[in-house]
């Protein structure tokens, strides 16, 4: 346990510098602060550490968007297999999909953000959100926002539920049945695609964020109107408008886990996946080879984002982290980070395997920006090795 300050917890010797910028982190933000950080490399546990009134190491936060990567992972899987092809056409596994211009749509170009597919005309109910099959009918008969293939923006409320239902047609399976079963309890991974009623008590629900007058001012010149593509991704045209910071403190999207942003994980839960991803974890061999890392890890769609309305760079279904957050991590860098300010990637050059979370909401969403130097820390101490 560290001394004078809130935070709790372990780092390996040579990591040091890492609990020490954590401190400092902590003792300058607001005072209900809750959050988690771990790291491994090399497959083993270097950084564990968290703090705030009432948390512990096996505490979970829902995770928004860090949910993609898992889901990914078991879409990466499956590819590894020989089971999906990425340069098939949808169709080929979900013959529904084909219709309004959509029947020449690869599995490649839809986990590149590709597909044009990031809401629906009308919206989706509360209850929709919440089931990833209910979202895939829907977005089966829905006309693209752009041509597929020519651009590409961010799909933040429909991905999972898209690759799902190929993944279902595939296989039989859900993602989030798979998932369970290759990489969660294997590993007996704090990283829940459905938290099952057992261990919800350990769920700290999401905090509203707390702008300052600033953000707030920047937040106003931001706003889109509600037929806008950042609005309809975010759902926010619908009947009922998404209240995306409360998303996980719904019962509901809790236990169906919606491969979008259903996730509710430990930082523990986050790192650990990722480790095992690329490292050998407990005596079991990298779950990805090499091969297999850099083709899902390689740019796929990188440019103007019609949706994030920036720049942005994504792999298959995973963020090209040291392209899109910290420039210092190494090429091939492959992750996700999540709405409230969670943050999760594997860096193969390196061993690195981060995650981050948070309970409050972080402005202005996404990667918090203290994921920057914290994950410098880490990386840094890691090359030191």
């Amino acid at each position: 346990m560290t001394q004078g300050s809130t935070v709790q917890g372990t780092v390996a010797e040579g990591y040091e510098a890492v609990r020490e910028e954590f401190v400092a982190f902590v003792a300058g933000e607001q005072p209900d602060y809750e959050g988690q950080l771990c790291a491994y490399v090399d497959g083993r546990r270097v950084v564990d550490l968290w703090a705030g009134e009432g948390v512990d190491a096996g505490s979970l936060y829902g995770v928004f968007s860090c949910t993609k990567g898992a889901a990914h992972l078991v879409t990466a899987l499956l590819v590894q297999d020989g089971t999906l092809e990425l340069d098939r056409k949808v169709t080929y596994y979900w013959p529904e999909f084909g219709v309004e211009g959509k029947s020449t749509l690869t599995l490649r170009d839809l986990l590149a953000h590709r597909a044009g597919l990031v809401g629906t005309d009308t919206g989706f109910s509360p209850a929709e959100l919440a089931d990833d099959r209910a979202l895939a009918e829907r977005l089966a008969d829905q006309r693209p926002f752009w041509r597929p293939g020519s651009a590409f923006g961010y799909h933040a409320l429909t991905m999972g539920a898209l690759t799902g239902e190929v993944i279902r047609r595939a296989t039989g399976h859900t993602v989030q049945e798979l998932y369970e079963e290759r990489v969660r309890a294997p590993y007996g991974l704090d990283f829940h695609l459905g938290l099952p009623a057992s261990r919800e008590p350990r769920f700290r629900a999401t905090q509203s964020m707390l702008p300052t007058p600033a953000q707030q001012a920047e937040a106003e010149l931001r706003r889109t109107g509600p037929h806008t593509l950042p609005s309809i991704a975010r759902n926010q045209h619908a009947p009922v408008p998404t209240d995306l910071e409360s998303l996980p403190n719904d019962r509901a999207v809790r236990a169906n886990g919606p491969a979008s942003v259903g996730g509710v994980a430990s930082a523990r839960g986050l790192a650990g996946m990722y480790a095992a991803m690329i490292s050998e974890v407990d005596e079991k061999a990298p779950l990805l080879k090499g091969d297999t890392l850099a083709e899902f890890g390689q740019p796929h769609s990188a440019g103007h984002d019609l949706v994030c309305r920036a720049h942005a760079v994504f792999g298959l279904g995973f963020e090209c982290t040291a392209e899109t957050w910290h420039p210092f991590l190494g090429a091939g860098t492959l992750g996700h980070c999540g709405a409230a300010g969670s943050q999760a990637f594997a860096d193969p050059r390196s061993g690195l395997a981060y995650g981050y979370t948070r309970r409050r909401f972080a402005y202005p969403g996404g990667a918090a920006p203290e994921n920057d130097r914290l994950a410098a820390a880490v990386h840094e101490a890691a090359l030191r090795g």
